[in-house]
């Protein structure tokens, strides 16, 4: 796979990630990228070649060409788009859901640095149930 290849599969992903919490499995960037590599890198090989990379272009580019592109691609696609933003989602979060266990286990624990992830992590078996699941769907464990 050529260089711009791998370049604009990662700038997919990264658009995905940026544009627009129930529990759900999600997904990390590497991963995003090694799915869509798999299932979209021929549809961008062939129909996106020319589009310059950055700025949300391969994506418009599949946008453009979504009656071309393989029905892989296009489910794999919006996997992809759907777990990056339930992970995003459980981040943005997860401090809030975690607050009653971090105030009763690490209240002794430096905020910053991750102090009171690892704090969390490792009371794991104290801590409560959604606070264990927001942790992993956040994709800290």
């Amino acid at each position: 796979m050529s260089k711009s290849l791998w370049a604009a599969i990662f700038l997919l992903a990264g658009t995905l990630i940026h544009t627009q919490g129930a529990h759900a499995q999600t997904i990390g960037f590497a991963d995003a990228i090694k799915i869509l590599s798999s299932s979209c890198g021929e549809d961008i090989e062939k129909y996106c070649k020319s589009a310059n990379i950055g700025n949300g272009r391969i994506q418009k580019c599949l946008a453009e060409n979504e009656a071309r592109i393989s029905p892989r691609c296009k489910a794999d696609y919006v996997g992809v788009y759907i777990s990056l933003q339930t992970r995003l989602a459980a981040q943005s979060v997860v401090s809030k859901i975690c607050d009653r266990d971090t105030r009763r286990l690490c209240s002794g624990t430096q905020p910053g640095k991750g102090h009171v992830l690892r704090c969390l992590l490792k009371a794991q078996p104290s801590v409560s149930a959604d606070c264990n699941q927001a942790i992993d769907d956040a994709g800290y464990r």
